[in-house]
């Protein structure tokens, strides 16, 4: 009998849906669950969108399209790098592809090799690990504790990237946490990333239109326009614009490294569909107020989130300024029992507030920081104050 490649051994299914799948099992089941374990915006696009895709049907050609992407697709993701502030973009520098992580996983393919090391900051999204170690890359966890907000130091990066790994991986704002690095933050690590030159750089800013509290969006090209050369920025429309399903992702870089991302397009997926990337322009380049409205509403949730959260006794949670997470420090739990189950870790945790209080969250160690939880609050309201009262309750009812 023939084997499998070794590699599928590596492969591991997303911790994430593990999780939402057990919950839309209780529900099915009959149980009142409140979700929220997955990232999703929960929110559709604005009307513009759908009437760009109902044109788009009427004249689509049923032809493949460019392994880059379509024109009017390239230029209006240019234009929304240039209201981020990313100037002398050209469409050369730009490609698309199924989704951001399709796109990180061209990106890892076609910079690292087997054996190359890629750092990133921990706590960290859980398809950083599942693609680096798919590709047998060396990982290099830059630790950001909630002690230090779960933010990366400038001094830490340099320790880093001194060892000369192939891929330095960012996530502004972040998932799981919604931290929010600061203009001054990012300044002095893209002074640090200048030191560097033998280090790619990969910025995953998905979420940079989701930033609360004035802070602003930023990038280290901003400050050190020389790490252009070896930065690749990507982007998508899942989060902003209430689209994951239609799993369009950019990413912006140097030509060389853009032109092998399109030659890996040419090889995985060919091209986009043409209703999608319709359905692509009108977001990027139409009205902008739904995302507007829905970043007001998103900072407003994470105020009434922060503060469920900090009323529990023992409970830390820096405050997150972006996205639409939070991700506590639980640890004040561990050694203890609920209804008789004893909690020695986060994946226990999650396990009995899921099946005694029917509230699924992500285990913090399924993002490789144990002591906290993810907690994802898109739901409508009612659901939301619904499961931080049953949070509440499941931490006054430990013993």
């Amino acid at each position: 009998m023939p084997k499998l490649a070794a590699r599928t051994a590596r492969a591991k299914p997303s911790a994430i849906m593990v999780i939402a799948d057990k919950a839309r099992q209780l529900k099915a089941a009959g149980h009142d669950v409140v979700n929220f374990s997955i990232g999703v915006p929960n929110f559709l696009p604005g009307a513009h969108v759908y009437a760009a895709v109902r044109d788009a049907l009427e004249h689509d050609s049923g032809a493949y399209g460019s392994n880059r992407g379509s024109n009017e697709l390239l230029d209006a993701f240019i234009g929304h790098l240039k209201s981020n502030g990313l100037e002398g973009y050209t469409r050369a520098n730009v490609t698309v592809g199924i989704g951001a992580k399709q796109v990180l996983y061209n990106l890892c393919e076609a910079l690292l090799d087997e054996g190359d090391a890629i750092a990133f900051p921990t706590p960290y999204w859980t398809s950083y690990v599942d693609i680096a170690e798919i590709l047998d890359a060396k990982i290099k966890l830059l630790p950001c504790p909630p002690e230090q907000h779960y933010k990366l130091t400038p001094g830490q990066l340099d320790q880093a990237l001194a060892e000369k790994p192939k891929v330095f991986l960012f996530n502004n704002p972040s998932n799981p946490t919604g931290m929010v690095y600061t203009r001054e933050e990012i300044a002095a690590l893209a002074d640090v990333l200048a030191k560097h030159p033998d280090t790619w750089i990969i910025c995953d800013d998905i979420y940079n239109r989701l930033v609360f509290d004035g802070i602003g969006y930023h990038n280290v090209v901003t400050f050190r326009p020389e790490l252009r050369a070896r930065t690749f920025i990507m982007d998508s429309l899942s989060k902003t614009y209430g689209m994951p399903g239609w799993r369009v992702g950019f990413v912006a870089g140097p030509e060389e490294g853009i032109q092998a991302l399109v030659t890996l397009n040419s090889n995985h997926i060919t091209s986009l569909p043409e209703v999608t990337a319709a359905a692509a322009v009108a977001a990027l380049a139409g009205p902008q107020d739904v995302p507007d409205a829905k970043r007001e509403e998103f900072s407003a949730r994470r105020d009434e989130v922060l503060a469920a959260l900090l009323a529990i006794p023992g409970v830390h949670c820096p405050r997150p300024q972006g996205a639409f997470y939070a991700f506590p420090d639980i640890s004040v739990a561990f050694g203890k029992s609920h209804q008789g189950t004893r909690i020695d870790n986060d994946v226990d945790f999650c396990r009995a507030l899921l099946e005694t209080k029917f509230v699924a969250t992500v285990p913090g160690s399924a993002f490789g920081e144990p002591r906290s939880l993810r907690i994802s609050y898109t739901c409508p309201k009612a659901q939301l104050d619904k499961g931080l009262a049953r949070i509440q309750e499941f931490f006054a009812e430990l013993a």
